[in-house]
């Protein structure tokens, strides 16, 4: 049999693949797309879609518990089981869905990750296919401890999938997947233990709201060990035993279950990248500005596996992959990649979200700013529904009054933190934002008063 030849290989199904798939075909290219994994991707199969959907349940336990009192006369009953059964109504079909409309539009499949041969060939299910652009949209993975017992942990995709949920979980790992998952299992029910490196919880995120949310969470039980990195996993006759080094002193921790939460990697090392002359770092495929291999021209990255400015966040991975086929096709639009403000969000109960630059980075770049700050439950927002952690911490520009950079800490957080992308977007400044009327009373009627 020949070798089979295609315009395009890509290389990952989910949203940054599948949109560089979709587009080329429809030009009229012979496109081809591989994944190891079900169809769909991270976000729609493991990630954030079915993770909000079990945050959904907690959202109604945490606001029937600060009501205990105020109308609430018992909290209402759940049932983990048939949680998991109305997440899988998100989940089960996008496999089945997503190869569907591909096989529809003539993509050709692949149900294995594919290796370089060379610059232009891949070995993939058996067979050697040339393609003469190559796409890597192939999304991050679990970050493997290199530990003892490193196979006893399980992941948030484990997680996800879970049929009961544990009396006791240890977390390794305090980052905005541990946090998360954390939050869920605590409201849920379970003896929480988060365990982290560092002597805080989420470092990207602005200290003050993070020591916000640590309280937070210490109120629905989740316990926190800083400052000490795990060195064995042990199973035991009916617990897991997490052995850390915390401050040069031993310490044991026990629970019926460990999650690793130590983090995300590229997804990379099945690719065999050095024969196909792609260079790479610890943050995923090296890409220029129009996100193309600078060794080699005739391959791409997109989404969370680029080591580009965007975060791994699904909507940055859309616009990641419209400039990768805006390049391919040569299409007249914008060809290289010009990062807007881009929000990040810790699904905790409350919310913690970011957009822009922290104090830190504004003082880099020469800013000259002030700080709007507080710690605001006796607003209405936060008051009617007897919420004590609503906060925010906002950045002006003192010569043009713009946002540089916006943190809040509350129920809606999540929500209102897009209000701030668009002024930042639309370069409003403060006294344009105080003068707009909102509705009132609702959460993002609030921004007014915290520039």
């Amino acid at each position: 049999m020949g070798i089979e030849e295609f315009d395009v290989f890509i290389i990952g199904t989910g949203t940054a693949g599948k949109s560089v798939a979709e587009e080329c075909i429809a030009e009229g290219l012979k496109v081809a797309i591989a994944d190891n994994r079900e169809f769909g991707g991270t976000c729609a199969n493991r990630g954030c879609d079915p993770k909000k959907v079990l945050v959904g349940l907690t959202e109604i336990l945490d606001r029937a518990e600060k009501m205990k009192g105020h109308g609430i006369t018992k909290m209402p009953e759940f049932s983990w089981k048939d949680l998991m059964k109305f997440k899988e109504t998100f989940t089960s079909a996008v496999p089945a869905a997503t190869e569907k409309d591909m096989k529809a539009l003539g993509i050709k499949m692949y149900h294995q990750s594919p290796k370089f041969l060379d610059e232009n060939t891949l070995s993939v299910e058996g067979k050697t296919v040339k393609a003469k652009k190559i796409v890597i949209a192939t999304g991050n993975k679990a970050l493997e401890l290199p530990i003892p017992g490193r196979d006893l942990p399980i992941i948030s995709d484990d997680f996800l999938e879970l049929e009961e949920l544990p009396e006791s979980i240890i977390f390794i790992g305090a980052g905005y997947i541990g946090m998360e998952f954390a939050h869920i299992a605590a409201r849920c029910g379970a003896n929480v233990t988060v365990v982290e490196g560092e002597s805080r919880a989420l470092g990207n995120f602005d200290e003050a709201m993070v020591k916000h949310l640590q309280k937070a969470s210490e109120e629905i039980g989740i316990k926190f060990v800083f400052d000490s990195e795990v060195t064995e996993v042990e199973k035991l006759q009916t617990n897991y035993r997490v052995i850390a080094n915390q401050n040069g002193k031993q310490i044991e921790l026990k629970a019926k279950l460990v999650l690793n939460t130590a983090g995300r990697v590229p997804s990379i090392d099945d690719l065999d990248l050095e024969n196909g002359n792609v260079d790479f770092s610890k943050k995923g495929i090296i890409v220029n500005e129009h996100l193309q291999s600078p060794t080699n021209k005739n391959v791409y990255a997109c989404g969370d596996v680029s080591d580009s400015e965007g975060l791994p966040l699904t909507p940055l991975s859309s616009q990641e992959a419209r400039i990768v086929a805006g390049n391919i096709l040569d299409k007249d639009r914008d060809k290289t990649v010009d990062y807007p403000p881009q929000p990040s969000v810790v699904f905790t109960l409350p919310n913690l979200a970011s957009v822009g630059l922290n104090e830190k980075e504004a003082k880099e770049k020469g800013y000259d700013f002030k700080v709007e700050q507080k710690l605001v439950p006796k607003w209405f927002n936060a008051k009617r529904i007897n919420d004590d952690y609503y906060a925010y911490k906002t950045l002006i520009d003192k010569e043009t009054g713009l946002v540089l950079g916006a943190h809040l800490l509350g129920p809606d957080a999540g929500e209102m933190i897009n209000m701030f992308v668009m002024a930042m977007c639309g370069k409003l400044n403060c006294e344009t934002l105080k003068g707009m009327i909102f509705s009132y009373p609702s959460w993002g009627s609030d921004i007014k008063a915290m520039v």
